[in-house]
């Protein structure tokens, strides 16, 4: 079996790492990393890179009908033992340099342009909505992918369409088509899909196939249908403890200055390790 230094790294972001195995594959490598306000934190949570490898492969399988994936195995020899688990092995594309979001409720940055201009991405939505408001339908609001430790720009479906008009309406209709079935599956398993970012990259036959990992609790914001009330910030299953901890007081810590993040507290990591395991076992019906 390979040991993973057999294997080039060619790209390493806040939570993931990517290495070469041959011409067609890569090696797709999930950390137990943190990232909260553009910061890597120095504690990690346990088994997260498991549970967002697992959760991938869950809606990979679920969504294979409406879009090609890029997984090839979880479960293959060539996945060296020490990343067992987190690790993913996948076909190499060439990436989409769009990130493609589908919102159903408004929230985060898209409440933000929404209060400030009456419209998310472009798209106008009707006056009145709040906090975590349900929209009529879910929409579409592409952003610029930015380099590490930058925030990623959000721009209009026009803008997106400057570059392939054609590339950029079969994005949009699958990313909304992935949106319905995922929020669809999560209001059965009692959790509301409020968003998700999504990537999409290109096979060697020029296919659009999805890529990255997809549906996970790093990369959409899932809240517990019990309880949903509009007005108001949702509980979530995510970082939510981490990004609480880091603004309170009892961190020490100011968000504004140029100083790292501490590390931390035990309860807060074993909160946050089990926001994560509760997310994948309600979604997928499976024991982690």
């Amino acid at each position: 079996m390979p040991a993973l230094t057999d294997y080039a790294q060619i790209a390493a972001g806040k939570v993931r790492e990517l290495y070469r195995v041959d011409d067609e594959l890569l090696l797709l490598v999930a950390s137990d990393r943190i990232s909260a306000y553009d910061w890597v934190l120095p504690t990690e949570i346990p088994d997260k890179g498991a549970v967002l490898t697992a959760m991938s492969v869950f809606w990979f399988e679920a969504l294979g009908d409406i879009v090609p994936n890029h997984l090839v195995s979880d479960d293959d020899p060539r996945i060296p033992a020490e990343v067992r688990g987190r690790a993913l092995l996948v076909r190499s594309l060439k990436m989409i340099e769009f990130e493609c979001v589908a919102r159903g409720y408004l929230t985060g940055s898209g409440l933000i342009d929404y209060n400030n201009t009456g419209a998310v991405c472009g798209v106008r939505l009707p006056a009145g909505l709040v906090e975590s408001s349900r929209l009529a339908e879910p929409i579409f609001t592409p952003a610029t992918k930015a380099p590490l430790g930058e925030h990623d720009e959000n721009i209009t479906f026009e803008q997106m369409a400057a570059g392939g008009a054609e590339t950029a309406a079969e994005l949009r209709d699958l990313t909304l088509a992935v949106y319905k079935r995922g929020a669809e599956i999560a209001e059965k398993a009692g959790l509301i899909l409020a968003d998700t970012k999504l990537e999409f990259g290109r096979d060697a036959n020029g296919r659009i196939v999805l890529g990255d990992e997809v549906l996970t609790p790093d990369s959409s914001r899932y809240w517990p249908l019990d309880g949903y009330q509009a007005g108001r910030v949702q509980p979530s299953y995510d970082k939510q403890y981490v990004r609480d901890w880091l603004t309170s007081p009892e961190s020490g810590w100011d968000r504004k200055s140029n100083t790292p993040p501490p590390p931390l507290p035990d309860d807060v990591v074993a909160a946050t390790r089990a926001k994560y395991v509760e997310a994948y076992e309600k979604v997928t019906g499976r024991r982690f």
